[in-house]
């Protein structure tokens, strides 16, 4: 399952995972769900065949992009000395963290009013000796360099057993990154008693950036001999400035570093620039090409509007949970902060089902050989930095042939279908047999034709009785125990039984779910999911409350996030509680009637509609024992 940084391990040895709690939401009475989608077309599920196409010619300005891009280029650091130098906002930002490594803690802290709630619980967090343990080398060494990202009221989806007593006027969520370990800590902050109530630790992640850390990867990107030899002097906005990124070769490869993309387009060329900035090592590491497909249409922005809709969706969906009863299902549910649309506790004729259900992560690469892209983060719209976030509350849909339900969440940018912009979705469909399917949609537009998206969807499924689950795969003839952690590929390879699943978890009493992947087979325009399938035991602190970034946007192979829960070693599946970790792999295609993972405006009886053209993954769960 490959090796895991000495800081890992040390981590898991000594932490011991002592400080991290768990549990869930607690759920509240049925609450309406109103049916307000964007006022946008998803084009039909089915694609259509080229040669069935109507006869209409595509316009020039449609048509597909061929250009050769510009050629990639690493940025040399001497080059940009001179320039960074007149970047104030840098200067001043290196004065701070020079001084924040000579105090004690040396860490650099948000600068809060005195009579801030947040003021207080930042103190409160870098005074306990868990939250700030590895802001030193061991044994009290040298200062490691350090930063709180943020400090947040308390959201419902933050919960965990130890934070059960938190409400949004109680406690505040402290995150700090660190460095030199790239490592997160996250500390719950409990005002009415004084004291950090639960630390949870993220190696290998990084929180959601500050505005003045994305302000300054736009400034030491626009200030490089390479972005404004590319854009000259008024390249226009700069987009996803507070994205994380990778690009192999450099110090941003596999996200060792903390890296961002602020994003430029050039539109009358059909082309993004990507500056790809190390905010580690605050300077630029190279630029990317990406060509973004012609678009026909414009979307007007409606601040106004979209403001007003963020506060209500804040208030009614992120900061307390809703129920939907329907159909023999009670499925509450929760707008997390970067881990999506989460349901929890959810019950089919009054048995348990699933413990929690969420997408963590949108997995975004747009270069095989490259490796560069972007982690897109979706949750609610205030008090959290979620790339693509929540406008809309959440509605029902209606299955076909009086099937069942599903509950509905989009995530979207206010400029979508423009390229640059996007779109996910979530479903969460519930069939009257009792199965049920977790859903993961991109609808485009991205900053490029050549992305692969991979959403990370974590499931928990439920058991009804105590002593643990076990998990079996199909092996063409019959159905072989898994005895430790792992995971496996689906591909052209993968047997199925005739029903076509791939995967059991059952408990001891033989109660569970058989695990159906998507294959083409759903009716909904999918194309197979080719996912990354991982089983983990499950942890406090990997996933039960609001998790940061996970994995890099563009790991090769298997190394897309939840393999690092079973390293150093993978531990023994026997009598645990398993967690699921469901990663599809989909490629879009901006081919005219072959569309897939994509939008656009497209010509409709006079005007220039938004339309998505969906791509669907996720897999589907059929009840197996009494």
């Amino acid at each position: 399952m490959g090796s895991v940084s000495w800081q890992r391990a040390i981590f898991i040895l000594v932490f011991g995972l002592a400080l991290v709690g768990c549990g869930s939401t607690p759920s509240v009475p049925a609450t309406p769900i109103p049916a307000t989608p964007i006022p946008a077309t998803l084009a039909p599920a089915t694609p259509v065949p080229a040669a069935l196409a109507p006869a209409t010619p595509v316009p020039a300005a449609l048509a597909p992009t061929t250009e050769a891009l510009p050629t990639p280029q690493l940025a040399r650091p001497e080059e940009q000395a001179a320039d960074l130098q007149l970047t104030s906002l840098l200067a001043a930002r290196q004065r701070a963290i020079a001084q924040s490594l000579q105090q004690e803690p040396p860490i650099l802290l948000l600068d809060l009013p005195a009579e801030d709630p947040r003021a207080r619980s930042q103190q409160l967090a870098i005074a306990d000796p868990a939250f700030i343990r590895y802001v030193r080398e061991e044994g009290g060494g040298r200062p490691l360099r350090s930063e709180i990202f943020g400090v947040y009221p308390w959201r419902a989806s933050d919960t965990s057993a130890a934070t059960a007593r938190c409400t949004g006027e109680r406690c505040y969520r402290v995150e700090m990154y660190n460095y030199a370990l790239n490592l997160t800590t996250v500390a719950a902050v409990d005002l009415e008693e004084a004291r950090v109530v639960e630390v949870v630790l993220y190696p290998d992640s990084q929180p959601e950036l500050p505005p003045a850390l994305a302000e300054l990867a736009v400034q030491i990107a626009l200030a490089s001999p390479q972005v404004r030899q590319a854009v000259g002097d008024s390249p226009g906005e700069a987009l996803m400035a507070t994205t994380k990124t990778a690009l192999k070769n450099t110090t941003c490869e596999h996200s060792n570093h903390l890296c961002v993309a602020p994003t430029i387009l050039l539109e009358d060329r059909r082309w993004a620039l990507w500056a790809i900035v190390d905010l580690t090592a605050a300077q630029l590491v190279g630029i990317q090409w990406t060509h973004v497909g012609a678009s026909s249409g414009q979307w007007p922005e409606r601040p106004t509007e979209d403001q007003l809709r963020k506060q209500v969706v804040f208030a009614q969906y992120c900061q307390q949970a809703n129920t939907v009863e329907q159909d023999g299902w009670k499925v509450p549910y929760i707008i997390t902060s970067s881990d999506g649309l989460e349901i929890f506790d959810v019950t089919f004729a009054g048995k348990p089902v699933l413990d929690s259900a969420k997408l963590v992560d949108w997995h975004v690469q747009y270069s095989q050989s490259e490796g560069f892209g972007y982690n897109d983060g979706i949750g609610c719209p205030m008090f959290s930095s979620s790339a693509v976030v929540a406008v809309e509350g959440p509605h029902l849909e209606a299955l076909p042939s009086a099937a069942g339900f599903a509950l509905v969440q989009d995530f979207y940018h206010p400029l979508w279908p423009q390229p640059c912009n996007y779109r996910y979705q979530q479903r969460y469909e519930f069939f009257s047999d009792g199965s049920f399917r977790v859903v993961a949609l991109n609808l485009g537009r991205g900053c490029g034709i050549d992305g692969v998206y991979r959403p990370v969807v974590r499931i928990d499924l439920a058991s009804r009785a105590p002593g643990g689950q076990q998990l079996s795969e199909w092996d063409g003839q019959q159905w072989q125990l898994w005895g430790a952690e792992g995971w496996r590929l689906q591909d052209g390879s993968t047997p199925y039984t005739v029903e076509g699943y791939q995967l059991q978890v059952t408990d001891r009493t033989g109660a569970g779910y058989f695990l159906e992947p998507g294959r083409g087979q759903f009716g909904d325009g999918g194309r197979g999911d080719n996912a990354f399938v991982y089983v983990t035991v499950a942890r406090p602190g990997e996933g039960d409350a609001d998790m940061p970034t996970l994995g890099s946007c563009c790991g090769e192979g298997h190394r897309q996030g939840p393999e690092q829960f079973m390293e150093p070693s993978a531990e023994a599946l026997a009598g645990q509680d398993l967690l699921l970790w469901y990663v599809p792999q989909q490629e879009n295609d901006e081919r005219p009637g072959q569309e897939y993972c994509w939008a656009d405006f497209v010509w409709t009886d006079g005007l220039y509609v938004p339309t998505g053209f969906p791509c669907a993954a996720g897999p589907r769960f059929v009840p197996v024992g009494p």
